[in-house]
């Protein structure tokens, strides 16, 4: 059974920073690319950064030069480490294993002053 669980998400002051952990069971983690996706309120879903298998990585621009996303394979684990938040990055961030489609049930992060 896939199983991605997300965990890590909370709440945090603008400026703060928080690392988002995807735990993914059930499948062949090293082989798939890897991407999380949020989903503001009110708002479509919005990628926001991936990682291929060999761990090349792709980022919105919104978020460039403050989320990094990285991959452990022996864990079986993908990270969002997300820093210098401000309140346009409040929403439910979903871990996606896109090509299969495989689609984990999200974390809250709230960015508020």
């Amino acid at each position: 059974q896939v199983q991605l669980v997300e965990s890590g998400g909370g709440l945090v002051q603008p400026g703060g920073s928080l690392r988002l952990s995807c735990a993914a069971s059930g499948f062949t983690f090293s082989s798939h690319d890897m991407s999380w996706v949020r989903q503001a309120p009110g708002k479509e879903r919005e990628l926001v950064a991936s990682i291929t298998s060999r761990g090349a990585t792709n980022y919105a621009d919104s978020v460039k030069g403050r989320f990094t996303i990285s991959r452990d394979n022996v864990k079986n684990t993908v990270y969002l480490e997300m820093n210098s938040l401000n309140p346009e990055d409040t929403a439910v961030y979903y871990c996606n294993a896109p090509y299969s489609n495989y689609w984990g049930k999200g974390t809250l992060v709230t960015v508020f002053s």
